[in-house]
């Protein structure tokens, strides 16, 4: 984030109450009510989710103890049996929402369909048995790869029933990322589809599962489904591969949730880092469930008549949180459309808005800065009267897009919720609550009630308001990360130990900037560690440098991030190129296209500059902050002293870069 924008934020005092009417109607209305709410929790974390726990969800057996933990090792609801598709499908059976709308689905080329609690459990039932004879059963790992169709939300729920962990990989990742992440998480089977629609094109999906298990690369795979999205000319392997429709068909619908542990694992979701090897996030049943309902419930102001619309794919954990398991475990109705704001189709996202009557829009602030480069035209043609409440997801919204956002979205009567969360937190954790809490724009504003947070310094010390610092959690929460897959040490070691346990007391690094105003908002910068924040989508800029010197020409890569307008941040390389390769516009092409080839599209760099040598501490360390002024057209300022060649920085900064 530049300084200039940094700064505009810091004078950032508009500020914006609802409005009586969605006050009347909201479940908490008021200031007070929060804080009440907030203190209660604080006063006794343990009694307050216990509570609800009790109240909001179905439990075969209770939990003996609420929270067992050994730090940094939590366990939510000890010995207590729960399970989340259940608490997604069966019991709406029975509460009046049977023939109630639970997944309308709008496919990118304008076909659609809608699925009833009743049909859905049905679908998912079938699948779930499917499974069984395929020979998948409690605790195998299922690897997901599919486009945005109901199919991948009915697979995450078959696999929750009957207790077999998933690992959805985003359609973007490429088959050399998806191998990986096959590999470490041991996956039995693959779901996945014969392709995707995405910006008029067919994403190939099958054809990257065939190039992931070439060779028998990732050996744990027995099996692959296919679901017929596109209808193009595929390979299925005789004996490993099996279509959907084909294992459906006459497949029994009964299939009786299995009671699951509330520590047993309900999926891994593979994060980046910032050392090259993506980190298998680790979660698990009953505390999640809790944690993704309850933050539904509140933060969206949930009614039964609403049409909720989170414009996230299900790879992503805002997919998994806010359009599966989340609304599906409040009996609402969720909207998932395959497509995305193209040059056919520039205002497709206020379209579905208005054919569906949309009341609830969740998306990220990448695509509010698109919106705003289309224009107010494209909205203003469409309907959007039924919205009343907007949300943002997956990094700060500078304040003008947040103003934009209100005023041509909003209509300026919806509440807007700016949360922070992570795919470690699965749930939100800062947030307004929008009856109760004023919004500032850029602020994601307070804690949820139950959530422990504060900003502080590297000794974990809070820091005085309006002072920067880290943000941290400073108690656990039911729906904090268990672990990382395989990995304990590197759990502790990345989440627990930036800021040193003192008397036995943990803090939760985010690995994010923030400060605390004078009301006690939260204002969150951005990352302080090598990831880049592309569009809402989080890399490690090991991964990406990892991807390049992975090319024959490249010697040494430093891959930073540059602010840009829509998508948050850009990739920019700097590249150093083995002796006998020269600078080039068709070397420039092959270098972003080979990251794509090792990655996927998201990592492609927006610029690559190259070299004769980077910048290096005396001990052989990349300066990446040099190199990320020199990316953001900055001079570059602070402690040069470490520097070993200062001519290399000079002749980086002739090139322009």
């Amino acid at each position: 984030m530049s300084q200039s924008t940094i700064e505009s934020i810091l004078q950032e005092n508009r500020l914006f109450h609802p409005s009586p009417a969605f006050v009347e109607k909201a479940r908490i209305k008021s200031l007070d009510e929060y804080k009440q709410l907030y203190e209660k929790a604080k006063a006794d974390p343990q009694r307050f989710w216990a509570d609800l726990a009790e109240q909001e969800l179905h439990w075969f057996q209770k939990w003996d103890t609420v929270l067992d933990w050994q730090p940094p090792f939590a366990q939510w609801f000890v010995n207590g049996k729960i399970n989340i598709s259940y608490n997604c499908l069966d019991r709406h059976l029975t509460n009046g929402r049977r023939d109630k709308p639970a997944l309308i689905w709008e496919g990118e080329p304008g076909d659609s369909r809608c699925l009833t609690y009743a049909q859905l459990h049905q679908e998912v039932c079938q699948f779930a048995n499917g499974l069984k004879q395929l020979g998948i059963k409690k605790g195998d790992r299922v690897g997901i790869y599919m486009p945005m169709i109901p199919e991948a939300a009915i697979a995450m729920l078959a696999c929750a029933r009957i207790g077999a962990p998933h690992s959805v990989v985003f359609g973007g990742f490429s088959a050399e990322a998806l191998r990986d992440r096959l590999i470490d998480a041991e996956a039995k089977l693959v779901i996945t589809a014969d392709g995707g629609w995405r910006k008029d094109a067919i994403v190939p999906l099958k054809d990257q599962v065939d190039k992931a298990l070439a060779d028998n690369a990732a050996p744990s795979v027995q099996n692959v489904l296919v679901v017929k999205r596109t209808a193009q000319n595929i390979h299925m392997e005789p004996g490993r591969d099996h279509w959907w429709h084909d294992l459906q068909a006459g497949v029994s619908a009964d299939c009786p949730a299995e009671p699951m542990d509330s520590e047993d694992m309900l999926f891994i979701l593979y994060t980046s880092g910032s050392t090259g090897k993506p980190k298998g996030v680790v979660h698990t049943t009953g505390g999640y469930n809790l944690y993704t309902h309850m933050t539904t419930q509140w933060i969206f102001d949930l009614r039964d008549e609403d049409v909720y619309w989170c414009t996230a794919d299900v790879g992503w954990i805002t997919g998994h949180s806010y359009i599966v398991y989340g609304p599906l475990s409040n009996g609402a109705t969720t909207l998932m459309y395959e497509g995305a704001p193209r040059a056919s189709n520039p205002g497709c996202f206020w379209d579905v808005i208005q054919k569906y009557r949309v009341s609830i829009f969740y998306t990220a602030p990448t695509a509010i800065r698109t919106f705003i480069k289309m224009g107010e035209q494209l909205p203003k043609a469409r309907d959007l009267s039924s919205l009343r409440l907007l949300g943002t997801v997956g990094e700060p919204i500078n304040p003008e897009a947040w103003m934009w956002y209100h005023r041509v979205i909003g209509g300026e009567r919806c509440p807007i919720v700016d949360t922070w969360w992570q795919t470690e937190t699965g749930g939100i954790m800062i947030t307004a609550l929008p009856g109760a809490i004023p919004t500032k724009p850029g602020s994601a504003t307070l804690p949820f009630p139950g959530v422990l947070a504060d900003v502080v310094d590297l000794d974990g010390n809070p820091v005085k308001p309006n002072e920067g610092g880290y943000l941290a959690i400073t108690y656990p929460w039911p729906s904090m990360l268990r672990t990382v897959y395989g990995d304990p040490d590197r759990f502790r070691r990345t989440y627990w130990e930036h800021i040193p346990p003192k008397d036995g007391h943990y803090l939760y690094f985010a690995g994010d900037g923030a400060r605390k105003d004078e009301d006690g908002y939260f204002w969150v910068m951005g990352r302080v560690d090598d990831v880049i924040n592309v569009a809402g989508h989080r890399l490690g800029t090991m991964e990406v440098e990892s991807a390049l010197v992975s090319h024959p020409a490249v010697a040494e890569a430093a891959v930073v991030g540059k602010p840009d307008e829509v998508k948050g941040q850009e990739i920019v390389a700097f590249v150093t190129l083995e002796g006998t390769y020269s600078p080039s516009d068709e070397l420039l092409k092959e270098l972003k296209q080979h990251v794509v080839q090792e990655i996927g599209a998201i990592a492609r760099p927006g610029e690559i500059r190259f070299a004769d040598a980077l910048p290096k501490t005396r001990s052989g360390k990349i300066m990446r902050r040099l190199l990320r002024s020199l990316a953001a057209g900055e001079e570059v300022s602070g402690d040069v002293s470490t520097l070993e060649d200062r001519s290399v920085l000079e002749k980086l900064r002739q090139r322009g870069g």
